[in-house]
């Protein structure tokens, strides 16, 4: 396997969880340079990295393999796009972009210069939602009838462990939270039942004093296999709402799923009730560098892993550009259902 030599655009908390990421899994992978942000002197000292002064400097480093993009995501384009031009593989934080226009000009780019375009569900690599994804495929819980995610947050703890981005999380180039904390959820759905979504609904609503953007969606999605599925997201919340930070809630015709990302997996059915059957080991602060002990930590490891296997031809279950572009036309959709009360359809 060749070691896959790593670039990091960004230098916030997802900068940093990446650039551990990068150095957690050996042999595998090496941090070279990052860039941006007033931060990144300092965190490429800290990672043994070099500084890049600009982003241009950083692309065209012949020693860079791949690229993580962790920058606020109405700036993933021109930085995904010019890391393509240079040859480089791209794992692209979520939502992908802010357009699905712009995230179909990176999955072209990518595919003409044959390169990988990955984007970031680390759900996928945390312990619980394998499990629900292999119970669903076992037929323990029958067909899947319907489900229902939640992600309730505070807009000041945005970021978690000081890794607050309320700087710019209101900016109207971000759209709204929907695009930034629901992709996980789409993501969640769609990877746990192996399926797509047909059509949505949503109401969008701005609660927060002085956000001119959305910050609270509660929307509904019909799936290719016949379920149906809502979701509940919100950045409006006015505490720590226990559980809901990534809830998903499950109902098979045999049985059911009660899935908390960070916390307990249960299991019912009419023989056997309720029971634990998998257990995410604790991720939330405790204190301040407590995002980068392990317990957050093992999935970003993990999905590091993933993509640079998929780089280097092999399977793995890193989320794909079309994952990308998915979640985020989803998103969206609810987003214009809301301004148009209609459904909408997805291709």
């Amino acid at each position: 396997m060749n070691k896959i030599r790593f670039g990091i655009t960004g230098s916030g908390y997802m900068g940093r969880t990446h650039a551990q990421a990068i150095q957690s899994v050996g042999s595998a992978a090496e941090l070279v340079a990052i860039w941006g942000g007033t931060r990144a002197p300092a965190l490429a000292k800290s990672y043994g990295a070099a500084y890049e002064p600009t982003l241009e400097a950083l692309m065209a480093r012949r020693d860079i393999d791949a690229v993580v993009i962790s920058t606020p995501h109405h700036l993933h384009v021109k930085e995904v796009m010019m890391a393509l031009e240079n040859g480089k593989h791209v794992l692209i934080e979520k939502p992908m972009a802010t357009t699905v226009e712009d995230c179909d000009l990176m999955l072209s780019a990518g595919a003409k210069q044959g390169l990988v375009v990955a984007v970031a569900y680390n759900l996928r690599f945390r312990v619980n939602l394998p499990k629900v994804r292999e119970v669903i495929a076992s037929g323990a819980i029958g067909g899947v009838q319907s489900m229902h995610y939640s992600m309730i947050r505070q807009l000041s703890n945005a970021g978690n462990f000081g890794g607050n981005k309320t700087g710019w999380v209101n900016l109207p180039e971000a759209i709204g939270f929907v695009i930034d904390g629901l992709p996980h959820g789409v993501d969640a759905m769609r990877w746990a039942m192996n399926a797509e979504v047909v059509r949505v609904a949503g109401l969008c609503r701005t609660y927060t004093p002085d956000r001119p953007i959305e910050d609270t969606t509660v929307g509904v999605m019909e799936f290719s296999n016949g379920a149906i599925c809502s979701v509940n997201t919100t950045i409006a919340s006015h505490g720590d709402y226990q559980g809901q930070m990534a809830h998903l809630s499950i109902v098979g015709s045999k049985g059911s799923l009660d899935m908390d990302a960070f916390g307990a997996l249960h299991m019912t059915d009419r023989e056997n009730g309720w029971r634990l059957i998998a257990t995410q080991p604790p991720v939330m602060a405790d204190d301040p560098e407590s995002a980068f002990k392990i317990g957050r930590m093992q999935a970003f490891n993990n999905q590091i892993q993933a993509f640079v296997d998929r780089i280097n031809g092999k399977n793995s279950d890193v989320a794909t550009g079309h994952d990308g572009r998915t979640g985020l036309a989803i998103c969206l959709s609810m987003m214009t259902s809301s301004k148009e009360q209609r459904f909408v359809s997805l291709p």
